[in-house]
This record gives C-alpha cells, sequence and structure tokens, in this order.
C-alpha cells in the first residue's frame, strides 16, 4: 500500500471513530434526559397492557391524567401536596412540593413529571396543568371584554345557520342543478 492511500485509510478511520463517539455521546445524553410519557393504566400494568413495558421505579417518567375528586391533600405547614391520577383506569399517588398551577384542581387534567418511587407513586418535581385551545386567563378574559367590540358575529354564524348562509346554500344549488 502506498503512503497516499495509507493517509486516506487513516483520515476515513479517524472520521468514521470521530463520527461514532460523537454519535455514541448523543445517545448517552438522550437516555439520561428524556422522560417517557404514561397514562396512570400504562404505569400500573404496562404500554399495551405488557409488564415488560412498565416503568420500574426510580426511572424519571411523564404522567398525564386526570385529578381524582376528593384526593387532594394540602400539608397545612409545608407546599407539600398528595393526589391521585387516574385516566379510565385505576388510580396512581403524586407527591410534589412545590407552588402548583393556577389551573390545578380535582377533576382537571394535568401532566406530572417526576420519578417512580414504588410502582403506584410518582414524586413529581413539575406538574403541569392541561387546558382546551379556547382558554384565557380570567384577568385578560375581564380586560378583553372592557376593550374589545365585538364584530357582529352570532352563535348562528358560527354553526353556519344563519340567513347569509341559507341564501349562499341557495345560491349554490341552482348552479350546480344548471350543470347536471
Amino acid at each position: 500500500m502506498n503512503p497516499r492511500r495509507k493517509s486516506r485509510l487513516y483520515l476515513i478511520l479517524f472520521v468514521v471513530a470521530g463520527i461514532s463517539i460523537a454519535a455514541g455521546l448523543m445517545l448517552y445524553a438522550l437516555r439520561q434526559n428524556i422522560d417517557l410519557f404514561y397514562t396512570p393504566s400504562e404505569v400500573i400494568y404496562g404500554k399495551n397492557n405488557d409488564a415488560s413495558l412498565k416503568p420500574e421505579p426510580g426511572q424519571r417518567i411523564r404522567v398525564g391524567g386526570m385529578v381524582v375528586d376528593g384526593s387532594v391533600e394540602r400539608d397545612p405547614n409545608s407546599l407539600k401536596v398528595k393526589f391521585k391520577l387516574n385516566d379510565i383506569g385505576p388510580a396512581i399517588d403524586v407527591e410534589y412540593e412545590g407552588i402548583l398551577p393556577d389551573l390545578f384542581r380535582e377533576g382537571q387534567g394535568i401532566v406530572a413529571q417526576g420519578t417512580l418511587k414504588d410502582p403506584t407513586t410518582l414524586v413529581a418535581h413539575e406538574v403541569l396543568a392541561k387546558h382546551d385551545e379556547n382558554y384565557v386567563p380570567p384577568e385578560l378574559g375581564e380586560q378583553m371584554k372592557k376593550v374589545h367590540n365585538p364584530m357582529g358575529v352570532s352563535e348562528k354564524d358560527l354553526k353556519g345557520e344563519s340567513e347569509r348562509d341559507k341564501m349562499q346554500l341557495e345560491q349554490a344549488s341552482p348552479q350546480s342543478e344548471e350543470k347536471k
């Protein structure tokens, strides 16, 4: 093998080794920082009811579900809160210490992120309240009512049942009959 080919081979091997090491480090970092999403039923039974796919105690996960009515217990001397979270199946216990979001309440959907303490208890370090796309904070809603002028759109307009919509349908139907 001549020296030129040898130097090219070393260069290619060096580049491949560098890319392999970088890819390995990236996968290691992602594995350390990724939090898989589960529902309370999946925490207890495993994903797709497969017990081998259950999260293990000590694993960092995110759990989304509804706060069970009557399950919220607040410690009067600290910010510790315990509550139950469920979906359509069994509930899991969530322990959290900190300030809860304003939208947190019983019957509300939340996502808790933390570490699984035992098979049915999550020690959360973050709690996020879920809301629908039409949510407006109360303070902003009051301001909008004071400042906002309605544009003359009624509920019938939104549902497509207004007089204008009926006229457009009538105008469109003779054209479609003429084409036949």
